[in-house]
């Protein structure tokens, strides 16, 4: 019980320097245009296979790039090289999160310039993600039709902190007795008004619908910046 005011004045110093860094990484990526997505989930929600489908049809229209995060194996990142040609995997070990720092080292020798969306996905994990900022523009929180309806009640830090779902994996709802209202009903439940899309990248359901939501946020940012720029 002694070690406890230690422990969470530590934890308390870390989270406060990565929101200091994660402020520092959100102004340089506006100022280069970027608009920055991440994804958080629980394991084998279909995340990678996801933002492959993703990257590819937003690379159509926009220069795109990701950062993939996982404890071990470069297997993700090579996947998503065959959607987009920059691709880098961030390998965090026994950390069971990204955070400011390992993004600020993935792109130290990137020219953003080059760039106008980049996609961050997160190790798998519905826990450790939630506290860490990483000068994302917008959170992206995966609950696939496998998993079950009740994740939001178990995890809800993680969609509280999100800024929209996305229901995967929906050509398997009916074989995995999915219950899609109840999964909606529960999301509200923990996040009243939040957007929900459902979304299958092996049929490409819904993933027009999340291409041109980021395509909106992209031209909703960059006019921000530029009226922001005019009146300074």
């Amino acid at each position: 019980m002694s070690d406890s005011p230690r422990l969470i004045e530590v934890r308390a110093k870390v989270l406060k320097q990565n929101d200091l860094l994660a402020r520092s990484l959100r102004e340089r990526f506006h100022a280069a245009g970027v608009y920055v997505v991440s994804f958080v989930s629980s394991p084998g929600s279909g995340k990678t296979r996801f933002l492959e489908g993703l990257l590819t049809l937003v690379g159509r229209q926009h220069r795109v790039a990701a950062l993939v995060g996982d404890l071990a194996t470069e297997n993700d990142a090579m996947r998503l090289k065959r959607a987009a040609s920059r691709v880098q995997q961030i390998t965090t070990g026994t950390i069971c999160h990204l955070d400011a720092s390992m993004i600020e080292t993935a792109i130290q020798s990137w020219d953003l310039a080059e760039l106008d969306l980049l996609f961050i996905e997160n190790v798998g994990n519905l826990v450790c993600p939630s506290s860490y900022d990483l000068g994302e523009d917008l959170r992206f929180v995966l609950l696939s039709t496998t998993e079950g309806e009740d994740k939001p009640l178990k995890y809800p830090t993680i969609f509280n902190t999100a800024d929209v779902a996305l229901l995967t994996k929906m050509d398997m709802a009916e074989a995995a007795d999915f219950d899609r209202d109840a999964a909606h009903r529960n999301i509200q439940s923990v996040r009243p008004g939040m957007s929900v899309l459902e979304v299958s990248a092996k049929t490409g359901e819904g993933m027009e619908a999340v291409a041109t939501l980021l395509g909106d946020r992209l031209a909703a940012s960059r006019n921000s910046l530029t009226v922001q720029a005019a009146q300074s």
